[in-house]
């Protein structure tokens, strides 16, 4: 009987599973090697979306985890995390627009929502930004998507556990774990604590190898950088939803704030950590050239974090079969999938059958 659940990781995995634990009666102690949402959680373009997901078992596990973010939503209407306004996405050269064209019309054979619109239609949603910068038509919309504020979504998730009685044990690492006759019995940590478990979850993002190497499992992973840049608060700033320029990816992040992102910034990382300062700039550029209310912003923060990306891309969920009571909640678009995802492993843990959903994405598959 499962009665003691350790959640390795405190992001938008982990918080989404001791929820769920929580919510189901097991207790759950949630483990962080630092604070929660503190380490990729805190540091993404945090886009909700199917947009394009392969094979079509993923495509459906992300459109599932949409709407229970819109469940969740409307379960705490004040919560302020979530904003549904749609992705505008558009290409500038002509390989460019062939691939947005066969992403859309993958997605509408899935039955996923998106349409055409004409740059007088999307002057129309966002007239903030300059009519130079986009196309005549084939402006790519998909009206279900979104963004989320992890920091917000964790802290909800995380106080409903804690108070049906679920621990959050923070600045601790995981530092082993104790496996004997095919079982994880326990949870080391580096305070010297030991934390006995009937089950564990391992939602360790970008360290998930590590905490799987402790119970003498092999993840693949391809973990890579990512970078977001926050500008300051501009009063002239009108964006309102995810658009997706040739140049720069943007949202908003409060308060008369953009979140800003291209693919090329996360490569600037250097070896120290930081961040090379022409990528800052030119993404900034890039930003006001699209949105011209930017001109006047400088750059507040510069979040930097570690993607964790299995292997082969795909998520890594649920039980693993040689050791039955440890699970993995470990993916790319974590937000996206986290609390749908989260659910279903958390209902394995406690005995439910999720095998349906969830084997495409075991670990064995490796």
């Amino acid at each position: 009987m499962v009665e003691t659940v350790v959640v390795v990781g405190a992001g938008v995995y982990g918080a989404a599973v001791t929820a769920s634990l929580a919510r189901r009666g097991a207790r759950a102690v949630v483990v962080d090697a630092g604070a929660p949402a503190g380490g990729t959680s805190g540091a993404t373009f945090s886009w909700i979306n199917s947009c394009g997901k392969q094979p079509r078992a993923y495509h459906e596990l992300s459109v599932a985890g949409m709407e229970a973010h819109r469940r969740l939503a409307a379960e705490a209407p004040d919560g302020g995390w979530y904003h549904e306004g749609g992705n505008l996405e558009w290409a500038d050269d002509d390989l460019g627009r062939e691939r947005l064209r066969t992403k859309v019309a993958g997605v509408l054979a899935y039955g996923y929502d998106a349409r055409w619109l004409s740059r007088a239609e999307v002057l129309g949603l966002e007239p903030g930004i300059d009519p130079a910068r986009l196309p005549a038509d084939e402006i790519a919309y998909f009206p279900r998507e979104g963004w989320i504020e992890p920091a917000p979504l964790v802290h909800h998730l995380l106080s409903g556990a804690l108070s049906r009685g679920a621990e959050l044990v923070r600045g601790d690492a995981v530092t082993g774990l104790e496996v004997t006759g095919g079982r994880v019995r326990a949870v080391r940590l580096a305070s010297g604590r030991r934390l006995p478990a009937d089950a564990v979850v391992n939602c360790a993002g970008p360290q998930a190898a590590r905490i799987a190497a402790f119970a003498g499992l092999v993840l693949p992973m391809r973990n890579a950088s990512g970078v977001v840049v926050c500008t300051s608060a501009v009063a002239a700033v009108s964006v309102s939803r995810v658009v997706h320029g040739p140049r720069v990816h943007l949202r908003p992040d409060g308060a008369g704030r953009l979140l800003l992102h291209t693919p090329g910034i996360d490569g600037a990382v250097r070896a120290s950590g930081a961040v090379e300062q022409s990528a800052i700039d030119e993404l900034l550029e890039a930003g006001r050239a699209l949105c011209p209310g930017l001109r006047a912003a400088t750059v507040e923060d510069v979040r930097i974090g570690e993607r964790p990306i299995p292997g082969d891309g795909l998520p890594v969920l649920g039980r693993v079969n040689e050791l039955p009571n440890l699970h993995f909640a470990v993916s790319h678009s974590g937000v996206t999938l986290s609390v749908h995802a989260g659910d279903l492993v958390a209902g394995e843990v406690l005995g439910e059958d999720h095998g349906d959903i969830l084997a495409p994405f075991r670990f064995e598959r490796f």
